[in-house]
């Protein structure tokens, strides 16, 4: 592998370190407050939002799922990033018409300590598996799982994106969250230009893979349009910047880092589609793109990567020391314990990259999944403003969604067939299908027998 990579990976962690002052109070690593208390601006918040979600895994996903599926597969993963629109509508009601700064507050009000607790769980492994996936991704940029760059390149990256991740928590993360972001569309749009100019574009290579329903393509873009109700609710990363800012600040930020993200998301996925429309037999996407695009496009394209993982991983080790220290309130919510917290969140990453699976959109499913528990809560709880849902609804589209996870990671891993022969994302629909409606009809079963319950005759 050529110099470059190194060194801009150098480069750029050193100016994250440099733009990273060290925290002197708790609101600044916690909160995101500046030293004099105040929020972060609409141009901070919306490349922050933006930087934080086109993440490595974001990228990578985007152009593999393109190269195998099509435009439609790529169209698929950008649909997650409605997210966004979601995610600013649950947030708005939540914090201006309900009168909550956190959503476990809301959580407790509604459903006790049970809401908290499922919530944390699957919050919890959401942070872990975006360490994880970031991680890998450097991993796998830098040689084969195993091998000694690999390691060095993992083992790396997690030292150096810790390091001021600790030194300033949240304040410093949308500090250099502007910086990362700035640097990542000018090498998006050098890369851009670079592939246009050479002719690999055409509409006739973007739409080689024709629409067919019952194709894996189509069917992961009806996905992403189910989970996109409750996807932006389980993660921390965006919720935690929705209660930093005032109420305009806040609906524009991710109003505007949703066209953005969608767009670079489209972008980059349309390098995979073309690479799948020049792919020969057996061939992969990176010796494709290779082929096709050469060196100095290549070393762009990766180090698009780099950036966007970085600038993710430092924000979801803050997060997780917010959700232990703040939120779950395990420890005592001070600097120190934060550093601790993602000290211990950095160490389940890795054991997760030397250890567990290896495939990067099963995260994406998986926590996708478990997270439509949630969007019965936000249409019956938190949109109707219901107060008369029963824990046992809950606690039941809770159960019923972590089944829905676990079944499909055991089927899409191969370590079960109940589903039969099908593709691993029919699959999926079909689970997805099932969590929604009966999370759904668990909440309407709920409110219904709670508003009139059950006479008991006099005996």
């Amino acid at each position: 592998m050529s110099i470059a990579l190194p060194v801009t990976i150098a480069i750029i962690a050193l100016v994250s370190i440099l733009l990273s002052p060290k925290a002197r109070a708790e609101s600044g690593f916690f909160a995101g407050l500046s030293p004099d208390g105040a929020s972060p601006g609409l141009m901070t918040m919306i490349l922050s939002q933006v930087t934080t979600w086109i993440f490595a895994r974001s990228l990578l996903n985007a152009a593999i799922l393109g190269f195998y599926y099509g435009i439609w597969g790529t169209l698929a993963y950008a649909a997650y990033y409605l997210s966004f629109l979601t995610g600013g509508l649950i947030i708005d009601s939540l914090r201006f018409k309900h009168g909550f700064n956190s959503i476990q507050g809301f959580l407790r009000d509604r459903f006790g300590a049970v809401g908290t607790r499922c919530y944390n769980f699957v919050i919890g492994l959401r942070l872990v598996s975006e360490v994880f996936a970031n991680i890998l991704v450097m991993g796998i940029l830098f040689g084969a799982a195993g091998s000694s760059a690999y390691t060095i390149a993992v083992m790396a990256f997690a030292a150096v994106t810790l390091l001021y991740s600790m030194l300033g928590g949240l304040h410093a993360s949308l500090r250099t969250d502007v910086f990362q972001m700035v640097v990542f569309i000018a090498v998006l749009v050098m890369l851009v230009f670079m592939v246009f100019s050479d002719g690999l574009v055409s509409i006739e290579s973007l739409l080689a893979t024709p629409f067919v329903i019952s194709e894996p393509g189509p069917i992961l873009l009806l996905v992403a349009l189910l989970q996109v109700w409750s996807y932006p609710m389980h993660d921390p990363v965006m919720m935690d910047r929705g209660f930093i800012a005032d109420r305009q600040t806040t609906r524009l930020s991710f109003l505007h880092a949703g066209w953005i993200s969608i767009l670079c998301i489209l972008i980059f996925g349309s390098f995979g589609v073309i690479a799948g429309a020049h792919a020969t037999a057996g061939e992969e996407m990176n010796a494709v793109l290779n082929r096709l695009l050469g060196d100095m496009p290549m070393f762009l394209f990766n180090a698009a990567l780099v950036i966007s993982a970085m600038s993710t991983l430092d924000s979801t080790l803050s997060s997780s020391a917010k959700l232990v220290a703040v939120d779950m309130r395990i420890v005592e919510p001070t600097i120190q314990n934060g550093r601790i917290v993602m000290v211990i969140f950095m160490l389940l990453g890795l054991a997760m990259v030397f250890f567990g699976n290896k495939d990067l959109f099963s995260a994406v499913a998986v926590s996708g999944t478990a997270s439509m528990y949630l969007a019965p809560v936000v249409f019956f709880s938190l949109w109707a403003g219901a107060r008369n849902i029963p824990t046992w609804s809950y606690a039941g589209a809770f159960g019923l969604a972590v089944g829905g996870a676990l079944l499909y990671f055991m089927e899409s891993s191969g370590h079960s067939q109940w589903l039969g022969e099908v593709h691993k994302y029919t699959k999926l629909l079909w689970i997805c299908l099932t969590v929604l409606g009966g999370g759904i009809l668990l909440f309407f079963i709920g409110r219904a027998t709670h508003r009139f319950p059950v006479l008991q005759t006099a005996t």
